[in-house]
């Protein structure tokens, strides 16, 4: 049974027909109460199937998923868990008829296809690759092409996120810009290939998330039926985290509370960690403005009192409003120094033995850094793994090409339809061998030197390599090795089938099997589910439109190719090993909403825990609903400068509310990249230090 606070129970057993609005800071107990709230719900005998659970995200229903899904729950239908995202597209899908004409579209006698954003950025891949190549297109900017696509498809976004037409992205980024006149042609393109892209959905009946929510904001909302569907169906609203939802989902709710009979609206003090995708924090206080009662919540379940003190010192600290307290900050942290960066990761993974040794549970265990690189994720996941700690890795923009599990599958693939003339290389070809026969690098190596055929993409037997090699290598790997190959032989002579049916029956009749890679491996398992549902998406995406019979797995090889990253999988979070220490971005642990007892914070010397990337096709606060306020505002360097202290404050306060017992800040005189580092952080750290130092 729960310990739940008198306000808590207050919250959760308030009348059928209360509307109510509740704050606090992380850890203060609202999210419990809105899970609680359903259940009371349930309980009272509202028809779960009358419950809207809505978040800016999925993996933020987290914790009433576990409710819900629990077998314990009462009998009878489902409580619906949306993002505004995902109720929007439900609605385009089931009013299509109605809408597709009025938007625009010149086939609405047809079905409509829905994009991802994977296959959002190919059609806009194939769109712009030929403007950039022969126009000259974006000539001053030197990101990679799939950040160029992105950036484009953010604007769309961003635009219907607002509320203002796609047509006038470039004008409001061009009259915010004061620098370089050569950024300006590149707004001027930028604009240029998002009207190409919206003319190109319009033409072929696809929608984006950008054309999904102008379809349902600006026609079917507005239409009676379409909101008497959604008003009779829901009756009861649970809004989580609405801080950091976007700004036309806001308006939807404004407008919907007068129709629900009870609403709960959770909302985060002092957070707003998804502005850069539109989040917006000013339009989801504004719904207080709608709620019968608005109810603060001060108490945290979850910090100490001397990391809550701590977060108050780094605040003042960074934010410059005051003297810095640090009394009693001095057990809520503890330095990791050393010369070197290797050095450095070397005694965070002692310290983190000591902690596992002591009791600690891995899952207590959060290491956190403001970009997690490949190299970093590599150098701590194998100091772990050496330790024998358990240990768990989530970055959201990471590529499924950059996973070990789907280069093995996608090398295979290759190897299975030499029509695609994808010839990988030797070194390729040694590591899908060694992870799907779970060998080492060694033998893997020698088994490909032997059998691999570059040129005419074959694998030969085992019985081809000699006696003493076989000895080597050994049987029992060898037999493995035969069962692949000769599946692989089998596959090429049979009829070809679509990728995503080709890896299904690869992984389930080959690596999946005792002894080999995939068996064990639920990393693996968990990549590669991924990749197959990334497949079948840009598949059932592809398909209607491809007339000229094009093969649309090779296409999508020539996708990830193109480095156009994956698209976010809720089964990429749901699947992973709880039981472990987590490595990770620090805004991805913020945005699981999930408390830690130790939080390690590497590198607090690097700017990039202030400073935002670099976005030279888009600008999130310039878009965005805030800045329309003050037309003909410049974004000056005082701007940045004033929103880097905001967005530190934001992080850290955000951090450590999620943390119960003490942080551990690590850097190393030289960063990763060898240079000496000053970064905000690191100076509001020294100041808190010299206030301990002065105090005592």
């Amino acid at each position: 049974m729960l310990n739940l606070s008198l306000l808590q129970r207050q919250i959760i057993e308030s009348p059928l027909h209360s509307r109510l609005f509740v704050t606090g800071m992380a850890g203060t107990g609202k999210t419990t109460a809105g899970v609680e709230r359903i259940r009371f719900l349930l309980e009272q005998g509202v028809p779960a199937d009358s419950i809207l659970l809505l978040t800016p995200q999925r993996t933020l229903q987290e914790p009433y998923l576990e409710l819900l899904e629990s077998p314990n729950r009462m009998a009878g239908g489902e409580v619906t868990p949306a993002t505004i995202g995902g109720l929007v597209r439900r609605m385009c899908d089931l009013f299509w008829s109605f809408a597709a004409e009025q938007a625009g579209f010149l086939n609405p006698e047809l079905p409509p296809i829905f994009l991802t954003l994977e296959t959002a950025q190919y059609y806009m891949a194939h769109l712009v690759r030929p403007l950039i190549e022969e126009q000259g297109y974006f000539e001053s900017v030197t990101i990679h092409r799939n950040r160029i696509y992105s950036q484009i498809i953010d604007n769309l976004n961003k635009a219907a996120i607002v509320g203002f037409p796609h047509t006038e992205i470039g004008t409001r980024l061009d009259s915010a810009w004061f620098g370089d006149p050569a950024q300006r042609n590149v707004y001027a393109d930028a604009q240029k290939c998002a009207n190409l892209f919206r003319q190109h959905c319009l033409e072929n009946n696809l929608l984006d998330f950008s054309l999904q929510l102008e379809v349902f904001t600006n026609i079917l909302w507005h239409n009676q039926q379409v909101r008497n569907h959604l008003t009779q169906s829901y009756r009861h609203l649970i809004y989580d985290n609405a801080e950091e939802d976007i700004s036309c989902s806001h308006d939807i709710i404004r407008e919907w509370l007068p129709d629900l009979d009870s609403a709960l609206v959770l909302y985060d003090q002092a957070a707003g960690y998804r502005k850069f995708l539109g989040g917006d924090p000013t339009s989801g206080w504004d719904l207080s403005r709608h709620c019968e009662e608005v109810i603060e919540m001060n108490e945290s379940f979850v910090s100490s009192g001397n990391v809550i003190q701590l977060s108050n010192a780094l605040t003042t600290a960074i934010t410059h409003t005051g003297e810095v307290d640090s009394q009693g900050t001095e057990t809520a942290m503890e330095f990791i120094v050393s010369h070197f960066h290797p050095q450095m990761l070397d005694e965070v993974t002692t310290k983190i033995e000591m902690l596992v040794a002591n009791g600690v549970p891995p899952d207590e265990i959060v290491v956190l850094a403001p970009y997690l690189s490949d190299s970093l994720r590599f150098s701590i996941s194998n100091r772990l793994e050496t330790a024998e700690i358990p240990w768990r890795s989530n970055r959201p923009s990471r590529s499924l090409r950059d996973e070990p599990a789907s280069k093995t599958l996608l090398t295979l693939a290759a190897l299975a339809h030499p029509q695609w003339q994808v010839h990988p290389p030797k070194f390729d070809i040694a590591h899908a061998l060694m992870f799907a026969l779970n060998t080492d690098l060694i033998r893997a190596q020698l088994i490909s030197e032997i059998v691999y055929g570059q040129r005419d993409l074959r694998l030969s037997t085992f019985d081809q390599i000699n006696p003493e090699t076989q000895e080597r290598i050994t049987y029992a790997l060898g037999e493995r090795y035969s069962i692949l190959q000769t599946w692989l032989e089998e596959v090429r002579g049979s009829e070809p089938m679509p990728l995503d049916f080709f890896l299904r029956k690869l992984f389930g009749e080959v690596l999946s099997q005792p002894g080999f890679g995939f068996h064990e491996n639920l990393d693996s398992v968990r990549v590669a589910a991924s990749l197959v549902e990334s497949i079948k998406k840009f598949r059932t995406a592809m398909e209607p439109l491809n007339l000229n019979g094009v093969d649309l797995g090779q296409e999508y090889i020539e996708m990830l190719k193109d480095g156009v990253i994956a698209a976010l999988y809720l089964e990429s979070w749901r699947s992973e090993d709880k039981h472990a220490v987590l490595v990770a971005p620090a805004y991805t642990f913020l945005m699981m909403n999930r408390p830690a007892a130790f939080q390690f914070w590497l590198d607090p010397g690097s700017d990039g825990w202030s400073q935002r990337v670099s976005q030279p096709l888009t600008h999130p606060y310039v878009l965005s609903r805030s800045w329309d306020e003050t037309p003909g505002r410049l974004w000056l360097d005082a701007d940045e400068a004033a929103n880097e202290i905001e967005t530190l404050s934001r992080l850290t306060s955000g951090l450590l509310a999620r943390c119960r017992e003490k942080i551990f800040p690590a850097l190393s005189d030289l960063g990763a990249a060898g240079f000496e580092q000053r970064g905000a952080l690191l100076k509001a750290f020294q100041k808190v230090l010299q206030n301990q130092q002065a105090e005592q």
